[in-house]
């Protein structure tokens, strides 16, 4: 653990510690924190850091040996009755501490009730960590950018290669389906030495307009002349500090796009820009920008635009090692976060607009807010699709 960064930010949330907790896998952000994603823990244990003086862990009898490396001081309970005794006298001058839990942000809100119940009745505060968490746990160096660049710059050219593939196999006349594209991809992936954590979303024509559609080998649709095609894909490197890139682009199997793609799919475009627009405007003029504002402006257009009922998820999530980080989210939608955009984190921005049972569009970019004299505001998936990819 990065005890000196953690009280840092302490410090600057004006929180007197962070009481860290996990059982059984239950808190990954928890466990990433404290350094044991690699242990196998089978019992609850808990870390208080606190913000002017070295952490105290709190652990099982049977499981010493697994926290022999931690720093800090150690207590250690066998019973159920001694570990309620010690966690009290562990917080007895702890007014408050910050827990991952949250009312309105469910990405971070990993301790169960029945925990957060047991706090409480010490007469503890329970504060949520989830700007916490964004400083401490979601943000990533300029080498995992580095990397994250590469990656993302690998993806597009696999995305590019499914495209033309499609395009080939449709002018010679050959079968093709989502199925069989989701795969290539999957295969592209191995060889460029990603990972990730589901395979590809590949759809067609109404299956566009299922934002989390995705073919499987016994349900799939064939690809044909005249078909809309979405294809969302992440992917990062094999590594566990790695970060995921994540992007939608839109083609159409012919040579001249229907109006119809053309003229909804700029409406997204151009709501994903008015983010970008936000964005920068407030890094360049130094004030805060909060993940709920950007989904408010790009929600905005959509509405004025007419299509507000038909633009049914958040704006874009944080990225980080998950491709689900533990970041700001771009939302005010599905839940609203109030987070500030900081250097150092990354998100998606991704707007569309879905008509059930008949085509769907989806644009999608990452950005990374770097300090100002590394880039600022960095698309780090550019370039950015601003029209449906005409294959043949």
């Amino acid at each position: 653990m990065d005890i000196p960064n953690i009280q840092k930010h302490l410090r600057k949330l004006n929180l007197s510690s962070w009481l860290l907790y996990d059982f059984r896998g239950l808190n990954p952000i928890s466990q990433r924190v404290a350094g044991l994603t690699k242990q196998k823990i089978t019992r609850r244990w808990f870390c208080c850091i606190f913000v002017d003086r070295s952490p105290i862990w709190l652990i099982q009898h049977i499981e010493q040996s697994q926290f022999r490396d931690v720093v800090g001081e150690v207590w250690v309970y066998r019973s159920w009755q001694e570990l309620t005794v010690k966690l009290t006298q562990l917080l007895t001058d702890q007014p408050s501490v910050a827990m991952e839990y949250s009312p309105n942000i469910p990405y971070v809100s990993r301790v169960d009730a029945g925990t957060l119940e047991l706090v409480k009745s010490f007469g503890t505060e329970v504060i949520s960590s989830a700007e916490l968490v964004q400083n401490v746990e979601a943000k990533f160096s300029m080498e995992q950018l580095s990397g994250h660049h590469q990656t993302a710059q690998q993806v597009l050219s696999i995305k590019t290669d499914a495209f033309k593939w499609i395009g080939k196999k449709i002018k010679n006349g050959q079968v093709i389906t989502e199925y069989t594209v989701q795969q290539r991809i999957m295969a592209d992936f191995e060889t460029y030495g990603l990972v990730t954590d589901f395979p590809p979303i590949v759809a067609v024509n109404a299956n566009t307009a299922d934002p989390h559609y995705s073919p499987t080998i016994s349900s799939h649709n064939r690809i044909n002349e005249g078909d809309l095609i979405l294809i969302d894909l992440w992917a990062k490197k094999n590594e566990q500090s790695a970060i995921f890139a994540d992007m939608t682009w839109m083609g159409y199997v012919g040579t001249q796009v229907p109006d119809k793609y053309n003229h909804i799919f700029g409406i997204v475009c151009q709501a994903r820009d008015k983010a970008v627009e936000l964005i920068r405007l407030r890094v360049l003029s130094g004030k805060p920008v909060c993940g709920f504002e950007v989904d408010d402006v790009v929600r905005k257009y959509i509405i004025n635009a007419g299509y507000g009922d038909y633009f049914p998820h958040r704006t874009g999530h944080s990225i980080g090692t998950e491709v689900h980080g533990n970041g700001v989210n771009m939302d005010n939608f599905e839940s609203k976060d109030e987070r500030q955009l900081i250097e150092g984190c990354c998100f998606s921005i991704e707007p569309g607009i879905y008509f059930t049972g008949d085509f769907g569009v989806r644009t999608e970019i990452n950005v990374f807010l770097a300090p100002a004299d590394q880039g600022g505001v960095v698309i780090s998936t550019a370039p950015v699709q601003n029209f449906v990819v005409p294959l043949l």
